[in-house]
C-alpha cells in the first residue's frame, strides 16, 4: 500500500491520475486458480479448479458449486460462482473478496463460512482476475458489482431483502457504493478502508476530487444494517479506517474489533464467526418466506 518516490513527486508536482495510483495501491490479481469450460451451446458453464485453488471439500459438494458468465455495461465479461450451502436458506451474501485472490482460491471459504452461517454465498472476480475479462480499475469495480447484483436478483431470483453484502478489503469499495444505491438486507464490511489517499497518507483528513475509493463520503448512505470488522492490529488498512466507517453509518450495529489481528488473519479469530452468527442470526429482520 506504499506509494514509491515518483509516485508521491507525481502526486505534489503534476495532476494526479487517480486511476493509476489506484490500480497500484489496491490491484494484485494473481495467476488464476481456475477455469470456466462452457458447453457447446455456451449457455451453462463447469467449474475446473487447479491444485493452488486447495479446495478442502467433496467432489459432491464441489459438483454443487455454479458458475456462470455475464457482461458488466462497461463491456467485461465477468465470472460468477453461486456456492449453495444450506437448502433453506433465509440469506445470501454477495461477497466481493480481497485484492490478491481469485474465486478458486475463495470457493473452500465460501462452502465453510456459508455452512456455519446457514447462509447461501454468491460471488464474482473482478475485472482483470480469474476467468473475467477486461482490467481492475476503479470504475469497472463498481460495475462489476452492479452487473453481480443483477445476476443474483435476475438469474437466481434472490429479493433484495434477502441479500447481505459483504465486502472484505478492496471489497468493502464496491460493496459501500452498491448499498449506497440498493436496498439491501444488511451490509458487512470485513477491514474497509476510507479512501485511497487515507490509506496512503494518514494524516489525509477530507476527500480531495482525485482521491480513490471514497467510501467514507457514501456509508451514510446506506440504510441497512451495517457491521463493522477491524482487526485492531491491522498492518495493510489502519484500524482507524474501520473506526471511521462506524461513526458514520446510519444504523450501524455492534462492531467487531479484533483485538490483536492484523489483516488476513481476522476471521482465525473465534469471536469472527461469532459476531457474525448473532448478526444473521437475530440482528437483520427475516425476509418473508414466499
Amino acid at each position: 500500500m506504499n506509494l514509491s518516490f515518483g509516485e508521491l513527486c507525481c502526486l505534489f508536482c503534476c495532476p494526479p491520475c487517480p486511476g493509476r495510483i489506484a490500480a497500484k495501491l489496491a490491484f494484485l490479481p494473481p495467476e488464476p486458480t481456475y477455469s470456466l469450460v462452457g458447453d457447446e451451446a455456451g449457455g451453462r458453464w463447469a467449474l475446473r479448479l487447479s491444485d493452488r485453488a486447495e479446495w478442502q471439500y467433496s467432489r459432491r459438494e464441489l459438483d454443487a458449486v455454479e458458475v456462470s458468465m455475464t457482461r458488466t455495461h462497461r463491456g467485461s465479461r465477468l465470472a460468477c460462482m453461486f456456492v449453495r450451502c444450506t437448502p433453506e436458506s433465509r440469506f445470501t451474501l454477495l461477497f466481493s473478496h480481497g485484492n490478491a485472490v481469485d474465486l478458486g482460491q475463495m470457493s473452500s471459504f465460501y462452502l465453510g463460512l456459508g455452512t456455519r452461517l446457514g447462509c447461501d454465498v454468491f460471488s464474482y472476480d473482478y475485472s482483470g482476475y480469474g476467468a473475467s475479462s477486461g482490467k481492475p480499475s476503479e470504475k469497472n469495480l463498481y460495475a462489476d458489482v452492479e452487473a453481480a447484483w443483477h445476476v443474483l436478483c435476475n438469474r437466481y431470483a434472490v429479493p433484495p431483502e434477502s441479500i447481505i453484502l459483504y465486502g472484505q478489503s478492496i471489497g468493502t469499495v464496491p460493496t459501500v457504493d452498491l448499498a449506497s444505491r440498493f436496498e439491501c438486507a444488511a451490509v458487512v464490511l470485513h477491514s474497509p478502508l476510507t479512501s485511497g489517499m487515507r490509506v496512503a497518507f494518514p494524516n489525509t483528513r477530507r476527500t480531495y476530487c482525485f482521491d480513490a475509493f471514497p467510501s467514507i463520503d457514501k456509508i451514510a448512505r446506506v440504510r441497512a444494517p451495517v457491521l463493522v470488522i477491524h482487526g485492531t492490529e491491522d498492518e495493510v488498512i489502519d484500524f482507524s479506517h474501520g473506526l471511521a466507517m462506524y461513526e458514520r453509518c446510519q444504523r450501524p450495529v455492534e462492531p467487531l474489533w479484533v483485538e490483536g489481528a492484523g489483516h488476513n488473519d481476522v476471521e482465525l479469530y473465534g469471536q469472527y464467526l461469532e459476531r457474525l452468527k448473532r448478526f444473521v442470526g437475530s440482528e437483520i429482520p427475516l425476509p418473508e418466506m414466499p
